[in-house]
């Protein structure tokens, strides 16, 4: 019985060694005295307008330091598309950075899986490669994929490494993307940024700044 006993307040005691100091400890955050980020949507319609009047697809808002990753926005102006119409390299897939979907207006079918069919590197000279989503692939197809039909008030999460293909787009589609980037691949983007390059004159030489 004193054996028992012992034994159960040498526990005892080793919980209460292991855990009240794991209490005492303060939490730390990943992001130390960061400040937040507003964008407006009067800032955001600005991207869609001058998409729209430069037949732009994809422009970089923000790219912002949260200390252990980065998350850029991104806003995405898509045109009317039929499968007969696609490219050889229509599947996008991002090898370090994830994407999420917020479709504003309009409509899509969207086929994603990780299994890619003629594969072909993206090239580091691309300026989406550079300044948005960072180093992936390309593909003719992708094998046995899941389709999702889009319209306005959906979301997508598009893990790092997933294909992603647009296969139909019925009018246009619209939507904005957050970017996660936990290796920080890509470059940062301030609001003074931002404002200078919507206050400049587009030129198809100029990246996202």
């Amino acid at each position: 019985m004193r054996k028992q006993s012992i034994t159960l307040k040498v526990v005892v005691l080793s919980v209460v060694t292991v855990v009240f100091p794991l209490l005492a400890q303060e939490p730390k955050p990943t992001c130390n005295h960061c400040s937040a980020t507003y964008i407006p949507k009067s800032e955001l319609d600005a991207y869609t307008k001058r998409a729209i009047e430069n037949k732009l697809v994809d422009q970089q808002v923000r790219s912002v330091d949260l200390g252990k990753s980065q998350v850029g926005i991104g806003m995405v102006t898509r045109g009317k598309l039929n499968l007969g119409s696609t490219s050889g390299d229509a599947v996008a897939e991002h090898e370090q950075i994830s994407e999420v979907y917020y479709i504003i207006e309009g409509s899509a079918t969207l086929l994603t899986g990780p299994d890619l069919v003629d594969v072909k590197q993206r090239p580091n000279t691309l300026k989406t490669v550079r300044e948005q989503n960072g180093p992936g692939f390309g593909a003719a197809s992708i094998k046995n994929p899941v389709t999702h039909e889009l319209k306005a008030g959906d979301m997508m999460i598009i893990p790092a490494g997933t294909g992603h293909w647009f296969t139909k787009i019925d009018d246009h589609i619209t939507y904005m993307m957050v970017r996660i980037d936990p290796d920080k691949v890509v470059p940062l983007k301030s609001e003074a940024q931002s404002h200078t390059y919507l206050n400049k004159p587009y030129n198809p030489n100029d990246g996202n700044f």
